[in-house]
């Protein structure tokens, strides 16, 4: 009697054990869920994940981004992506720099501080050209620099994709992932999860920063 009973207490507390593992393993699940920042999937192939980012596009989802090691042509415009605005930024600067120098020769040569050099004009535009040119250069290569930086948010030390080590590992490499984040105005992490198995996404993984929970199962 005292073994059934002996028995029964040990599978009663065996059941109990594994109802508090899935209890727990919800509660994490649910936490990862609201701590989210977004949901990342990985595809085959180039051609995958440019069809993949057509498929998002279409579906309504802006916030995202494709991580390929190399560049895929015709992404700019399965992404949607509009011109960048860094080749007029570029070319404004270049116009400044070319007219500022063109003036401030004119004026220290011709109007500040006329002094006549072998009989030539005092405004000699041939004489003006190497200054001209090299400020144009300068002022245009020092702002596509800043401007690119500037228009990528650059430099940014930390990003929600470090907190995947599967993309850590493979985006340089071999992998092609695309991911939509929290910032999205449609981002639903169950639904941006479903979307992605939907169009052949795999190793389907919510961005988020480690808990204590994780943690403590990995150890």
């Amino acid at each position: 009697m005292s073994e059934n009973m002996n028995e029964l207490q040990s599978q009663s507390a065996e059941e109990l054990r594994k109802k508090a593992e899935v209890t727990s393993a919800k509660a994490l699940q649910i936490l990862i869920e609201e701590e989210a920042e977004g949901v990342v999937a990985e595809f085959d192939n180039p051609g995958a994940l440019l069809e993949a980012a057509e498929k998002i596009r279409h579906a309504g989802y802006k916030r995202f981004e494709v991580y390929s090691p190399f560049p895929i042509h015709g992404m700019d415009d399965a992404m949607g992506l509009k011109q960048s605005p860094l080749g007029f930024i570029v070319f404004a600067a270049g116009a400044i720099g070319c007219i500022g120098a063109l003036l401030l020769q004119w004026w220290t040569s011709a109007v500040d501080y006329p002094v006549v050099y072998s009989g030539k004009p005092l405004f000699a535009l041939p004489a003006f050209i190497p200054i001209t040119f090299e400020l144009t250069v300068i002022l245009s290569g020092f702002t596509a620099m800043v401007g690119m930086f500037a228009l990528n948010r650059m430099p940014r030390f930390f990003h929600p994709m470090f907190y995947s080590d599967k993309f850590s590992k493979k985006a340089s490499d071999d992998g092609f992932f695309a991911a939509i984040f929290v910032w999205d105005e449609k981002f639903n992490v169950r639904e941006v999860k479903q979307f992605f198995q939907s169009i052949g996404g795999k190793n389907v993984e919510i961005i988020h920063r480690p808990l204590e929970g994780e943690l403590a199962q990995q150890n």
